[in-house]
Formats: C-alpha cells, sequence, structure tokens
C-alpha cells in the first residue's frame, strides 16, 4: 500500500510517468497536518503553479458524512442502527467520489491502483485519478488522444481538463 512508503519515492514514480510536455508543467504534492488527529491532510495537483484539484481529507470527510446522513434518512434507518454502516458508508463514498471530492487517501489508493494496471485499463477507469494519471502519461500518444476525444465528453470537468491540457501541450486541435 502506497501510503506507508515514503511520498518522495511515490512521487519520483509518478514523476517519471509524466510525458515530457507536461513534465514541469504539473505537481503533485501532498501535505500532512501533524496536529490533525489521524495526521492526514491533503494532496493537491498544480499546473503552471495553480492548484486545479484538491483533494482535501477533511473536506471529503464532511461531504461523507453528509451523504451518509442523507442516505440513513433516505432509507429511514435509525442514526442508532449501526448493523448496515459499512454499507451506507461504501455508497456514500462512492457518490462523493463521482461528485470528484477526494480525501488524501483516495489520491493514494488512486496512484497505487494505476501503477499496478496497465495504460489502457487506466483510461477506461472509471475513478477519475486514475484517468487524469493515464491523461498525462508518457505511454499515452496522439493517436491514443485522438481516439478517445468522443468518450471525454461525457467525463467530469477536471477530466475534459486535463485532456485538453494534454491535447494543447501536444499540439493537437480538438475542435468540439
Amino acid at each position: 500500500m502506497l501510503r506507508n512508503q515514503q511520498w518522495s519515492k511515490v512521487k519520483k514514480k509518478l514523476d517519471n510517468f509524466k510525458c515530457d510536455s507536461l513534465k514541469e508543467r504539473v505537481q503533485f504534492t501532498v501535505t500532512n497536518y501533524r496536529r490533525a488527529h489521524d495526521q492526514l491532510g491533503r494532496a493537491f495537483i498544480t499546473v503552471d503553479k495553480k492548484e486545479v484539484l484538491n483533494m482535501c481529507t477533511i473536506t471529503s470527510e464532511m461531504a461523507l458524512n453528509r451523504r451518509e446522513y442523507v442516505i440513513k434518512r433516505e432509507k429511514q434507518i435509525p442514526y442508532t442502527d449501526w448493523s448496515q454502516n459499512r454499507i451506507i458508508w461504501e455508497e456514500a463514498h462512492d457518490w462523493v467520489l463521482e461528485e470528484g471530492i477526494f480525501a488524501q487517501y483516495d489520491f493514494f489508493d488512486a496512484v497505487d491502483e494505476y501503477f499496478q494496471q496497465p495504460i489502457d485499463e487506466s483510461l477506461k477507469s472509471s475513478n477519475m485519478l486514475i484517468k487524469i494519471f493515464a491523461l498525462i502519461d508518457r505511454r499515452v500518444g496522439k493517436r491514443t488522444l485522438e481516439k478517445i476525444k468522443e468518450s471525454i465528453l461525457s467525463e467530469n470537468e477536471i477530466v475534459q481538463f486535463f485532456y485538453k491540457l494534454r491535447c494543447d501541450a501536444e499540439g493537437l486541435r480538438i475542435s468540439r
């Protein structure tokens, strides 16, 4: 599991997969808050030194708790009924991820999965973070970027942003 590895080693491996055209422009950063009860913090991605994706554990946990509350209310499950907590948490977590709200641990889980699977699987992943990693991966060429153009239109805004960034960096014209 990557969360237990030293961040500098994980970052170096991630950076090695970046395409040359974005190597200096896209940066991955992890910050831990030592005074936080779990010492987790956030991960974020910057493009040209501007933060474009923030994966804050506190923000994610708040959204997750709100969603769990909504699910319990909709399913009329008493707040004191703990028997379905794991199922409800998983449903809420899936919803939060689909909304593009990520915690630092989601970032590490996505990086771990990305490292372990072929690039074509990463491009088809339902996880936005994995898809973003794949879009800036040096193993993805111009022909592949052209092929996935139509499917990107149905993706979340941040995935489209990274697709456009990569295409622009490679000199590909993507008219809609």
